[in-house]
């Protein structure tokens, strides 16, 4: 009987080790091959990181020491890191033994590839390094430039590849990992980041976070600043500045039903709790969808909810790109085009289908203009869904297409198979693949079997072959028609026709409508019919961020001055790139706007993050080391 039993044990043991090996071998083939990344996730693979940070305002640097814990092959040498402009001091092994190491060739876009040899039998590693007072995903912030300007401020902001520059990690999309952090910042400062937050300050100024859900590295992010908690639900609180607090929370204080949508359609959200904060206004995007704290703009408070829509976009986040994520940057519509066809679906149901199509045709809007440009710039291979972004910057790739014709094409599927199969399938697909990266090809495989082939629907191979590899816009793109906007139509084309504008009835107006309704305005439109619109309307003067950007361009169409000092301001004190990039190159059409472009960037620069200001320098063809310092 003994005998049995050492034997049964012999096997359990043996079963278990290949178990293991199986194991590895399985997490190898799930690694694609990532042109934006050194890492050799096939031979060693991050698996956790703990962080132990210091944050000094006055030098504007972070330093402490990352410890990786890693999975190897049999034959790995090397853990192969991603930095940027990092001060590497030591590194060593779990025993104690000192690791050898050495840096790759800097290349501008990528950083540099740290190689760490692996100590004999260590399975964690230890970096003590700090980061660059110029480090590209930190935004420091005098007092001056927050909301209540009575404190410094910073956050981070690491996607796409931006995390290598304040920690050494395997910066890919396709790699993930838990992490735990402890941050040390001024007595007075609440630090947070994408994991478990407090919510108030301690006297120490020393905070602990852990995220226990796996995230890959371009979602690790910290804010510092004098910020407050306010709660909205059971699951979701807001962060801002005193000035900022209250407003936000009434502003976002229909999160709470957002999530409870969004789990009726697509199951259960994973991540605990559902926090944002407001960021002061150099926040280089709408939001961003660090998993339980989505980074925000204050440009989104508008006081009526109209743009809440970014809360839903950062809430789908949740499922599509922080739950199954992109494998590489090619096939950022992965993300972005799953989570504006989510997002719309929130709203349809939060608001009606009517608010929803409204935002679809604005949606559809973007994408024809995109097209239109790439096209008109020679850059048609840039309006496919699947890119090619190889030995270019990633960020090149966000852009109308990976989220506007990503929706598109999934609403494609929806209206060919109807919603009761395409939801139920969504729904497979986000748990079959929870906390897993997809490719555009893997995805393409599961739509064919999962959907058509379950369902007993004809493949249409060659119109999919057209969305996804294609450039331009297919012949099958849906056909939006909201009814609201032809409303809005009719009553802009009496006003045109010779009517009075008190006859324009916009009392009942969202946002949305004033968006379409400036949008539709003619090139040649009568300077008086202009100064009358805003007269009696106040374009110029809104509170609306989205209504402003929308009114400045046609300010510059128009050559209409008495909103220039307006926009001045609004380009000096706005970091929001998807706002600036428009305004900025229609600006450059013309020879007299063009040096007043230049003239307001020169006094804007200082106040933007990298993300925006990189774009910014090129459009504008400013060389960094000759312009304002």
């Amino acid at each position: 009987m003994n005998r049995l039993i050492v034997v049964f044990l012999i096997v359990l043991m043996a079963a278990c080790q290949i178990k293991k090996e199986e194991s590895m071998t399985n997490n190898k083939k799930k690694y694609v091959n990532d042109a934006h990344s050194y890492a050799n996730p096939n031979e060693a693979v991050m698996t956790h990181l703990d962080l132990d940070l210091d944050v000094d305002f006055e030098t504007k640097i972070i330093s402490g020491e990352a410890k990786i814990t890693f999975d190897t092959s049999d034959s790995a040498e090397y853990l192969i890191l991603d930095t940027k402009d990092l001060e590497v001091k030591s590194i060593w092994g779990e025993n104690g033994d000192e690791a050898e190491f050495e840096f790759g060739e800097k290349d501008p876009i990528l950083g540099q590839e740290l190689k760490i040899k692996i100590p004999s039998n260590s399975k964690e590693i230890t970096i003590i390094y700090q980061n660059s007072p110029d480090a590209e995903a930190i935004q420091w912030l005098d007092p001056v430039q927050t909301a209540d300007k009575k404190a410094p401020f910073l956050f981070t902001q690491s996607q796409a590849i931006l995390a290598r520059t304040w920690i050494p990690l395997q910066d890919s999309p396709g790699i993930r990992f838990t992490y735990n952090a402890r941050v040390q910042v001024p007595q007075n400062l609440l630090a947070l980041m994408s994991a478990e937050n407090p919510q108030i300050k301690n006297e120490e100024g020393i905070y602990t976070f852990k995220m226990e859900q796996p995230i890959p590295a371009y979602l690790m992010a910290l804010t510092v600043g004098d910020v407050k908690f306010q709660s909205m639900g059971s699951r979701t609180g807001v962060y801002a500045e005193t000035s900022m607090l209250e407003r936000s929370a009434k502003e976002f204080e229909d999160t709470e039903k957002m999530i409870g949508i969004a789990e009726g359609l697509y199951g259960p959200y994973r991540w605990d709790r559902y926090d944002m904060i407001i960021l002061p206004p150099s926040f280089p995007f709408g939001g961003m969808e660090n998993p339980r704290l989505t980074f925000a703009t204050p440009t989104i408070i508008a006081g009526d909810k109209s743009l809440v829509a970014l809360i839903a976009h950062e809430l789908a986040h949740s499922w599509s790109g922080n739950l199954v994520t992109n494998a590489t940057w090619n096939d950022f519509w992965i993300n972005e085009g799953f989570t504006v066809y989510f997002e719309h679906r929130i709203m349809e149901e939060l608001y009606g289908h009517d608010y929803s199509e409204m935002l679809a045709s604005l949606s559809q809007q973007d994408l024809k203009n995109e097209v239109e440009n790439f096209i008109a710039e020679g850059k048609s291979d840039d309006t496919k869904l699947k890119l090619d972004l190889e030995g270019r910057n990633p960020d090149d790739g966000v852009t109308s297409i990976p989220y506007d014709k990503g929706y598109s094409f999934l609403r494609y599927i929806e209206e060919l198979v109807g919603r009761e199969k395409f939801d139920p399938f969504l729904k497979e697909y986000f748990n079959a693949h929870a906390f897993e990266t997809m490719t555009t090809e893997g995805f393409l495989t599961y739509l064919k079997t999962n959907l058509f082939e379950k369902n007993d629907i004809d493949y249409p191979e060659q119109e999919i072959h057209e969305w996804v590899y294609e450039p331009g816009l297919p012949s099958t793109l849906p056909k939006i028609a909201s009814d609201r906007f032809a409303l809005v139509e009719k009553q802009l084309n009496e006003y045109l026709g010779g009517g009075e504008i008190a006859s324009l009835d916009t009392d009942q107006w969202t946002t949305h409508e004033w968006l379409h309704f400036i949008k539709s305005l003619p090139e040649d439109l009568d300077p008086q019919k202009i100064e009358e619109l805003d007269t009696t309307f106040g374009f110029t003067k809104s509170g609306n961020s989205e209504i402003l950007h929308a009114w400045f361009l046609k300010a510059i169409q128009y050559n209409y001055t008495a909103a220039y000092p307006t926009m001045e301001e609004f380009l000096i004190h706005t970091g929001r790139r998807k706002l600036l990039t428009p305004l900025y190159k229609e600006m450059l059409k013309d020879e007299g706007t063009k040096d007043m472009a230049l003239k307001i960037y020169e006094k804007a620069r200082p106040n933007y993050h990298f993300v925006s200001r990189s774009t910014m320098d090129e459009l504008l063809e400013v060389d960094e080391e000759n312009f304002i310092q």
